[in-house]
């Protein structure tokens, strides 16, 4: 009984909500139901809050207060999760008003915005790289804001999960061998192409070594007129990678193929 009363209470208090809302929608009153969207806001009840700052959306355009409505309709886009159309609403505010109140939270807010709807790095990764174009612009159009420090660590953090997304598809090249083609030099080019666009990143280990194992197998599998030539660039290779991780966690890999080609070249 106890249990069924709190769903009777519940199915009550629900019921009223949902009343005194559709009073709000049908209200003709712009400035009642713009407090009423602001209320449903600061209650996180994003979905109704959407609804009604966009109905009020057209009779304010123009005024001050359009400049209050349009963040609201951005916020209330993030409040549910629905990343892209808030980025959309963000940038049409940073457009509407590039010297508006709100104009250094709305820019950093296009970038985080794309950030969050960043995938996984399998995934394709247009999100990814527009999060970088508008977190990168927002550092340099806005170097003194208070919010540069957390930009820039979100710039660490796409830059890493696109130079990861590269060390993926060399390794993709990598496995392919010489199916169709020589993949082991697509592997090469592709992590090196990681490695010059972004000198920082947490996977550059892995990239190196990646690209030293492919040199490797290249070598292995070569014909006999061009395997010496190869070996020695393999060796070539082991050196610029142990100069730069004669500690790294991956210098047993390394210094086996080290082993393995020095046997080849010295026979």
């Amino acid at each position: 009984m106890k249990k069924l009363s709190i769903i009777t209470l519940f199915s009550i208090v629900l019921f009223a909500s949902c009343g005194e809302y559709q009073k709000i929608l049908k209200s003709t009153d712009p400035e009642f139901k713009y407090t009423k969207a602001v209320a449903y806001f600061d209650k996180k009840d994003f979905m109704r809050s959407t609804t009604l700052f966009d109905e009020v959306s057209t009779y304010f355009k123009g005024t001050e207060r359009s400049e209050d409505v349009l963040h609201y309709l951005a916020k209330s886009y993030l409040g549910q999760k629905d990343y892209f159309t808030a980025s959309e609403y963000f940038k049409t505010y940073v457009k509407t008003y590039p010297k508006g109140k709100y104009i250094v939270e709305s820019k950093f807010m296009v970038g985080y915005c794309y950030y969050l709807d960043s995938p996984d790095a399998r995934l394709d990764q247009t999100a990814t790289l527009d999060a970088i174009a508008a977190f990168q612009e927002f550092v340099d159009v806005y170097p003194d804001s208070e919010r540069v420090p957390e930009a820039m660590k979100l710039l660490d953090e796409l830059n890493d999960k696109i130079a990861y997304k590269y060390f993926l598809n060399s390794k993709l090249y990598f496995n392919l061998g010489n199916y169709m083609g020589n993949n082991y030099e697509s592997a090469v080019i592709t992590a090196q192409n990681a490695l010059k666009r972004f000198p920082s990143n947490k996977h550059r280990e892995e990239l190196s070594l990646l690209i030293l194992e492919a040199k490797y197998q290249q070598a292995v599998q070569s014909i006999e007129e061009k395997k010496l030539d190869r070996y020695r660039t393999t060796i070539d290779e082991y050196y610029n990678f142990v100069n730069e991780y004669p500690e790294g966690k991956l210098r047993k890999q390394a210094d086996k193929i080290l082993n393995e080609s020095k046997k080849i070249v010295k026979d």
